[in-house]
């Protein structure tokens, strides 16, 4: 009876180690639940919450309100049409946050060349300069295709033509250029810019008020 009872447990054990299955997909489960729970809920609703307390404009996007309804990102670049705005950097994505990317064309690429020379020739007419002094980021596209930002030199060599299209003393027009220039980062990052669209909604405000 004592054999028959260690030979069935002899057996039981055999078969448990025969089948690992049991062992090992308790803790597995228990290890991917509380990945889950640490990785996909805790740390995702700290790291939303910290943001909206500590920097809640970045947090929703850094949109730009006009009277109450949202115009715009500072983080996404427009297309302005018309001489009376200053107008931002080309795009190869029609500004499109869906399809962010640049055009993936190599620089001796003859259609990226036929581009860029079409834009020089364009900007150069538009704003009555030599192509020679067109800066390259009002030529060439970004990577992401929805740049916010233009250098200083591109905005200044805009003021003329869009003063003249509002009817505005150029020298006003520039010193607002100059207002809305914002330093590299830490002095240090980056480079000096001038953001499209609070430029133009500036120059828009500008315009009211000397009506």
């Amino acid at each position: 009876m004592n054999t028959l009872l260690k030979h069935e447990q002899l057996n039981q054990k055999n078969l448990q180690l025969s089948n690992p299955v049991h062992s090992v997909l308790r803790p597995s489960l228990g290890l991917v639940t509380v990945g889950f729970l640490i990785a996909g809920m805790l740390y995702a609703t700290a790291s939303v919450s910290i943001a909206q307390l500590i920097f809640p404009k970045q947090a929703n996007g850094s949109v730009i309100e006009l009277n109450g309804k949202v115009v715009g990102s500072s983080l996404v670049g427009q297309n302005f049409v018309g001489g009376q705005y200053f107008h931002g950097r080309p795009s190869a994505v029609s500004y499109s946050v869906d399809g962010m990317a640049g055009s993936n064309l190599a620089v001796s690429n003859p259609d990226l060349q036929k581009q860029i020379k079409e834009r020089t020739v364009q900007f150069a007419q538009d704003n009555h300069i030599l192509e020679q002094k067109v800066p390259n980021d009002m030529v060439t596209a970004s990577g992401s295709g929805i740049d916010p930002d233009i250098s200083p030199e591109s905005a200044f060599l805009q003021v003329k033509r869009v003063a003249q299209q509002r009817h505005l003393p150029e020298q006003q027009v520039r010193d607002l250029v100059q207002q809305q220039i914002q330093p590299a980062q830490f002095g240090v990052y980056g480079q000096a810019r001038v953001n499209v669209l609070r430029l133009n909604l500036a120059l828009e405000q500008l315009s009211s008020t000397i009506r």
